[in-house]
């Protein structure tokens, strides 16, 4: 990833402020594409952050998340089904122990083309594809199609956040919003404490 310093040149604060007015000025709007990537904790937290943030506005969001399966009772799950928020899973738990990494695969496709589907129904403000990096890393799905096909059907307003580690460099540059979370210190691997209702799940 490149750093965000050496894409924007700082600004003096009156310039600054001159590009905030400028900004406001033209109103523009547009749906946006955001990743959140990396190899820290709190991506998906980050863009479930979105999607309440979202819903509390009123809007439509839907969620399907890539390695979870259907039906999964995470809390922040059961906090979405609350909120109205329609969820669906698409992947029979972690990679790392599914038995058979072919039907792994088989259900990351069929989750894409779920997502094809809400996303061309045009009926939701937000669409959150959770972990939906790793059927691309894994070559389940084809990055470039996906970009493709991205490109010429994602509604115009529709927010579409997609999360995961190693985003393919492709979706980086047709994305509008990057953040990657960097691990600086993790309870387990420092200290032994293991996943926690409320923080991990």
């Amino acid at each position: 990833m490149t750093d965000s310093s050496e894409r924007s040149p700082a600004r003096s604060p009156e310039d600054a402020e001159a590009y905030r007015k400028a900004v406001r000025a033209k109103k523009q709007r547009k749906g946006l594409v955001i990743v959140n990537t990396g190899d820290g904790k709190g991506k998906s937290t980050a863009a479930f952050g979105i999607a309440f943030r979202a819903r509390g506005r009123g809007m439509p969001v839907a969620i399907i998340q890539f390695l979870k399966r259907d039906g999964a009772n995470y809390g922040e799950l059961r906090a979405a089904r609350e909120l109205g928020i329609e969820v669906e899973g698409a992947g029979d738990g972690w990679t790392w122990t599914s038995k058979d990494l072919d039907h792994s695969a088989e259900l990351a496709r069929a989750g894409w083309a779920r997502a094809q589907e809400l996303i061309e129904a045009d009926a939701h403000a937000v669409i959150l594809l959770d972990e939906f990096t790793y059927p691309m890393t894994y070559g389940w799905v084809d990055t470039t199609a996906v970009v493709d096909w991205l490109r010429d059907h994602k509604p115009e307003m529709l927010h579409l956040v997609i999360t995961g580690r190693d985003a393919p460099a492709a979706l980086v540059e047709f994305a509008d919003l990057v953040t990657e979370m960097r691990l600086v210190k993790h309870p387990f691997e420092e200290q032994g404490i293991k996943a926690q209702p409320g923080i991990e799940f």
